[in-house]
């Protein structure tokens, strides 16, 4: 690939679409379940680095969407008490165009929006979009639980 393509391809103020990330002032505390350098995820054991592409903080594992209950109010905070497995109900858009996902507590059953990073699985991501048309019980009983 040339280098005027190269650079064609990262400019992405040809786009003219890009949005700023959105500033956290909450960095990664140590401990709280977490490694300093990542955690393993709850659900499919993958070892996860914290570091995240288009977000500050991740929050989730990018293989398999599950979280652990660890944020109490604000993104990042590493603040909550309940540590439940966090699992995915579906997904959201927010007004100004970002992609969340809606994860639910297990144990407490807490409603949490944690926004997508880049390198999140695409199938994982598009199944968990679809999951309201080949359930439409799921999606009622998401409605439910607000």
């Amino acid at each position: 690939m040339s280098r005027k393509n190269r650079n064609n391809r990262n400019n992405h103020s040809s786009r003219g679409r890009r949005r700023p990330q959105r500033h956290k002032d909450v960095l990664h505390a140590q401990g709280g379940g977490h490694r300093a350098g990542g955690f393993r995820c709850v659900s499919c054991r993958l070892d996860v680095s914290l570091a995240a592409p288009g977000t500050a903080h991740r929050n989730h594992c990018p293989n398999c969407l599950a979280s652990l209950h660890v944020d109490r109010r604000i993104p990042g905070d590493r603040a909550a008490d309940c540590r439940g497995r966090m699992e995915a109900l579906g997904m959201s858009v927010r007004a100004d165009g970002e992609w969340v996902i809606i994860h639910q507590c297990a144990s407490c059953g807490e409603l949490s929006a944690n926004r997508i990073a880049g390198d999140d699985n695409p199938l994982a991501l598009v199944r968990l979009a679809l999951r309201p048309l080949a359930d439409p019980e799921a999606a009622g009983r998401a409605l439910l639980a607000l």
